[in-house]
């Protein structure tokens, strides 16, 4: 395929099973990170763009402006680069430093948010934020990828499809949990279709998303401090938290015993399918998402003073096959 536009090489037919993950179900993931923006973000940043564009929102010399943990920062400074859009990324200390200089090496301006909020996080101080500069300037333009019907609009047009095209049909699908965009597009899309597809929502212990109790999280992906209103639980799906422990001793697994550097999300996926292993029946095939790599994790996730300081040295030796499930939620 010879491209004419950045934001078109999405690179969604990536599949690798990992081989030995579990003796008696395949276990594959969809490695969604291997295209220039480097992770799934790229399917909700575009549709949201051109939903926009086609509505006549944007024109050229308006602003835009969106709030992000880092992955779709870096997907919508791509795009505006490439469209020649102004844009304000807001974010906060939790997002990868690296992600940060790659969406200003891209152009965008940063706007890093440190007041965590009532909820421990950071999302409703970024999301205060921008509210503030909507009512300063009126020309500014948010896409909110927290309530925009794009973002699963993406995800059921695009993401269902790579699936069913390059995987087939799986048995268990684990999808992790930020604005739910994801979510919210495949389960919208597989029920359309009638297929079996047994749907795992996985997130971290900290979100309010599924209900659990507020607190501080560090590691970006999954979680929010606020309900997303793209969010409905529709009680078709199992839903999952992941302490964030698991969620390290599952990357660094993953790392050193199939040479595959994945993102914070991805582990919090692959550490929920484990914790599910006795309830997945023989045979099944399983399919993760994978929503990113793990470059930009090399401080955080990959790092022993890092994980050390946060989690204790405690969170370095136990293995990944400690993972519990303590935090699983009822149908």
């Amino acid at each position: 395929m010879i491209a004419t536009r950045t934001y078109d090489l999405i690179a969604g037919d990536r599949f690798l099973e990992l081989d030995g993950f579990h003796p008696e179900f395949s276990t594959t993931v969809k490695l969604e990170g291997l295209n220039p923006a480097g992770s799934i973000k790229i399917k909700a940043a575009r549709e949201m763009i051109e939903r926009a564009e086609e509505q006549g929102l944007i024109t050229q010399g308006r602003h835009l402006i969106e709030s992000t943990s880092g992955n779709l920062g870096v997907a919508l400074a791509s795009i505006c680069a490439a469209k020649g859009y102004p844009i304000t990324l807001v974010t906060d200390p939790n997002a990868n430093a690296r992600t940060v200089r790659f969406i200003r090496a891209l152009g965008a301006r940063v706007v890093t948010v440190t007041n965590r909020d009532s909820a421990g996080g950071y999302l409703r101080s970024r999301i205060a934020y921008i509210h503030g500069r909507l009512a300063a300037d009126h020309d500014l333009i948010w896409l909110n990828q927290y309530a925009n019907p794009a973002n699963a609009a993406a995800h059921s047009r695009h993401t269902v499809t790579e699936i069913l095209d390059g995987f087939g049909v799986p048995d268990w699908l684990f999808i992790g949990t930020g604005t739910s965009g994801t979510l919210m597009g495949c389960v919208r899309r597989l029920r359309e279709l009638g297929l079996p597809t047994r749907v795992v929502a996985v997130d971290a212990v900290g979100s309010v998303t599924f209900g659990d109790v507020p607190g501080p999280r560090w590691i970006p992906g999954i979680g929010a401090s606020r309900v997303p209103e793209i969010f409905h639980d529709d009680a078709s799906f199992q839903k999952v938290l992941v302490d964030e422990v698991d969620t390290i001793r599952m990357c660094r697994r993953i790392a050193g015993r199939h040479g595959l550097l994945l993102g914070g999300s991805s582990g919090s996926a692959l550490a929920a399918v484990h914790a599910l292993r006795d309830r997945i029946p023989s045979g099944a095939r399983v399919l993760a998402l994978s929503p990113d790599m793990g470059e930009g994790y090399l401080d955080t996730v990959y790092s022993d003073e890092w994980v050390a300081e946060r989690f204790g040295r405690g969170a370095l030796d136990a293995p990944a096959e400690t993972a519990a499930v303590d935090h699983l939620l009822p149908l």
